[in-house]
Parts: C-alpha cells; sequence; structure tokens
C-alpha cells in the first residue's frame, strides 16, 4: 500500500515537473513535445526541479553575475597563464589529438556532438578524478584550479570558425557552466544564447550560467574560440545537497580519460563498447531510413525501460528503508 502511494507521488511529481519545464521555465520555448524528448533530458526533471526550488536566488535566472562568488577571482587574476598552457597545448596538437576516432577521448557520452562540429576538449578534472595527462601537461592550470572547491569538472574547450552548437540543454542541474574566455575572436558575431540572452565571450572575461536553460552557440567569424568552461557547484540548501549526492556520482560515472595515463569512467567505456554499433546505425540511416527509424525507437524505448526500472528499484529501497 505504502510502495503504491509513493509510485503514484512520485509519477505525479514527475509528469508536473516535465510539464513546468516544457510548459514555463524560462522565456524560450520547445518547438513542440517531440524537441523536448529529444533534448530536454525528460528523465531528469523531477530531481532538476527540485534542485531549482533548493537553490538560492542569486542563481535562479539564465545568465548569473560571476562577481558574487570571491573564488572565481582566482581564475580572473591568473587567466594568461592558463591562455598560455591552453595555447602550448594546441601548439603540441593535444586538443586535436584527444578528440580523433578510436582515442579513449573519443568516446565521450556527454559531450559527443562537439565532434559533430569539430569542436575539441581537452579535461583536466571531472567531478573528484584529476586527470594523470593534465597535470603533466598543464600543472599550472590544474594548481589553480585545485584552489577552487566549487568548482567540480573542468576543460579547454576550442570552436573552430564559421561553428556552431544547435539548440540544447545540459541534463543534470547539480552545477552552472562557468566560460573564461583565453583567445576569442572578440567579437559579437562569436556568441552564445542563453534562454534568449545573447554573451560574446571576450579575452580575459568570464560568464556564469545555467546550462539547464535552453542555448545554442554561433561563432560567425573567421578565428577560432578557446576558453576554459568549468562546472560550478551549484549553491543550494541542505536538502539540495543530499541530492546533488547522487548526481555527482552520476557525473563522475561520465569521466573521459584524455590519454592512455588517464582513467575512464563507467559511461565512457560503455559507449566505446556500442560505438561500433552506433557507427553502423548511422550507415543504415543512409541506405534505409525506414529501418534506422524503427531501429531507433525501439533502443529509445528499451532505454526508457531501463531507466523507468532502476527508479522505481530507487523508490523500493526508500520504501524499505523510510516506511
Amino acid at each position: 500500500m505504502y510502495l503504491a502511494i509513493i509510485l503514484f507521488i512520485v509519477a505525479g511529481f514527475s509528469l508536473c515537473s516535465m510539464y513546468y519545464i516544457y510548459t514555463y521555465r524560462g522565456s524560450v520555448r520547445y518547438a513542440n513535445w517531440i524537441e523536448y524528448l529529444r533534448k530536454g533530458w525528460p528523465i531528469f526533471a523531477p530531481l532538476n526541479c527540485l534542485l531549482y526550488l533548493f537553490s538560492s536566488k542569486a542563481v535562479r535566472r539564465p545568465i548569473i553575475d560571476t562577481l558574487q562568488y570571491k573564488d572565481l577571482d582566482e581564475l580572473r587574476s591568473n587567466w594568461e597563464v592558463i591562455r598560455d598552457e591552453a595555447l602550448a597545448l594546441q601548439q603540441e596538437g593535444e586538443l586535436e589529438s584527444v578528440n580523433t576516432l578510436g582515442s579513449d577521448a573519443y568516446y565521450d557520452v556527454g559531450f559527443r556532438t562537439f565532434h559533430k562540429y569539430g569542436w575539441r576538449k581537452f579535461y583536466l578534472k571531472w567531478y573528484g578524478y584529476s586527470h594523470t595527462s593534465a597535470q603533466k601537461s598543464c600543472p599550472k592550470t590544474v594548481e589553480i584550479l585545485s584552489k577552487i572547491k566549487n568548482i567540480n569538472g573542468a576543460m579547454f574547450a576550442y570552436m573552430p570558425a564559421n561553428s556552431e552548437l544547435t539548440r540544447h540543454l545540459d541534463p543534470v542541474a547539480c552545477s552552472l557552466r562557468y566560460h573564461l574566455g583565453l583567445e576569442t575572436p572578440n567579437s559579437d558575431d562569436c556568441f552564445i544564447n542563453i534562454d534568449g540572452e545573447q554573451y560574446s565571450w571576450r579575452d580575459g572575461k568570464d560568464l556564469l550560467f545555467d546550462e539547464t536553460y535552453l542555448h545554442f552557440v554561433k561563432n560567425n567569424t573567421e578565428e577560432s574560440r578557446l576558453i576554459l568552461m568549468c562546472d560550478f557547484n551549484r549553491p543550494v540548501n541542505p536538502l539540495g545537497k543530499l541530492i546533488n549526492i547522487s548526481y555527482k556520482l552520476l557525473m563522475r560515472a561520465s569521466v573521459v580519460p584524455n590519454t592512455h595515463e588517464d582513467k575512464g569512467g563507467l559511461a565512457n567505456r560503455i559507449f566505446k563498447s556500442v560505438a561500433p554499433l552506433l557507427q553502423k546505425g548511422k550507415e543504415l540511416k543512409k541506405t534505409n531510413r525506414k529501418a534506422y527509424k524503427r531501429l531507433k525507437y525501439l533502443i529509445n524505448t528499451l532505454i526508457l525501460l531501463v531507466l523507468v526500472g532502476l527508479i522505481a528499484g530507487v523508490i523500493q529501497l526508500f520504501s524499505w528503508l523510510f516506511f
């Protein structure tokens, strides 16, 4: 009986959370339910909504004032040191080599669309794991980051000239996204649009935003853009911190190595093992689009059933512990 009541409450709250995000959150709306299901990560809506509720008022907006967080001064004051290490890494070809097909770094389930648009990245740390390759290649940057306890993850992110990242949002709300311009076009034609608000990168200038709002990126210039990109701890009350424990464990599983010196998380290993099948799926899409669509819907349904099963298991565990 208790389990049925819990399931009813959880199901109702989940549906309400999805409806709130689809209908009311932010100024920019989804084109339709299909876009929301494809890009909105509705499976994470319930926990994300709780985190929005438990967040401090200062971060309940798309773009957040960076000056209110004094620990970010460390990054701003050392931006040239960080830039020099990032440029040295780029000149040595490291940004290119870690993003080539077949390398462990290529199989990044969290930022898999980066490769599609020519973006490159180099991880410095990720949710409790500090990359050995980064400690060797960028020791000063790693040391600077180690002084800031609220940085959950960090990477160098390179965007080529005349490139883009289409409209999307990030799935989990445990962190805020921080950008520090290192070598940018310094032009309004290279920008990110977050829930309708536009920001253009400048060298040495920073941005803090909630990446669970719809956003897209365009670089309509002939120059590339290089930034430091970090996950900054979302300020939440004690209840929010409890939720973030599970979220951060999930993010830790998504650790992606830069080189063979680094360890990969469970998600990275799984993604690497299924990548050949995904490639065959892309080939099928070209030769038999109808068969590809049927296969895609079947796989998505199976994934959804697995996620529902996991959620039901967690609910059952809580019912045993507390009822």
